[in-house]
């Protein structure tokens, strides 16, 4: 196991301090870490922030890592936080700076398969279309693997209120997704 190995190493040289195992482990993961900052960012200068602030993290708390997971599901643990921590404090633009959204139909039915043939890019695009609130619980929950009971917590509300943004979440995606299909039609 070369790899582990490699990393062991690398994290023992970080742990010391040393500048250029910090920028190699960065360099490791930053781009991947990148994109999970972007998809709760609405720019990609406000998604470097996230990224900075969670690699400060990353190399502050180094010691407490703990190799019972993989070290990437650590880092990105800490991007997810630390771009909630963005968005509560406001260092993020929020949803109202944000064009308003039509409302779909309150009859309209959620269609788990309309969105099936999108590609990945597709569909993030139409998920940052929604409100913040809805597209943060959309994306812990669907795309991160948090629990709705882990959401409330994270984001500090009721587990009731993450349930009902991911089901507002996947109406809106629904409706989005009709929507620009209905446009491109005509």
């Amino acid at each position: 196991m070369p790899a582990t190995t490699d990393l062991d190493a690398l994290l023992a040289r970080c742990l010391r301090r040393e500048p250029a195992a910090q920028r190699a482990l960065y360099l490791r993961y930053a781009g991947r870490m990148l994109g999970i900052a972007r998809r709760y960012a609405y720019t990609v200068p406000e998604a470097e922030d996230i990224l900075q602030d969670a690699f400060v993290k990353v190399f502050a708390h180094l010691g407490d890592y703990r190799a019972g997971g993989t070290l990437e599901g650590w880092i990105r643990r800490i991007v997810v936080t630390t771009a909630i921590s963005h968005w509560r404090s406001g260092q993020l633009r929020h949803a109202s700076e944000a064009p308003p959204l039509d409302e779909p139909p309150a009859s309209m039915a959620v269609d788990g398969t309309a969105l099936e043939g999108l590609k990945v890019t597709e569909v993030l695009k139409l998920i940052e279309q929604l409100p913040h609130g809805c597209r943060v619980v959309l994306l812990l929950y669907a795309v991160d693997g948090y629990s709705h009971s882990e959401i409330a917590e994270l984001l500090g509300i009721q587990e009731s209120t993450s349930k009902a943004q991911l089901s507002k979440a996947r109406k809106q995606l629904t409706y989005l997704y009709k929507r620009q299909n209905d446009f491109i039609r005509l």
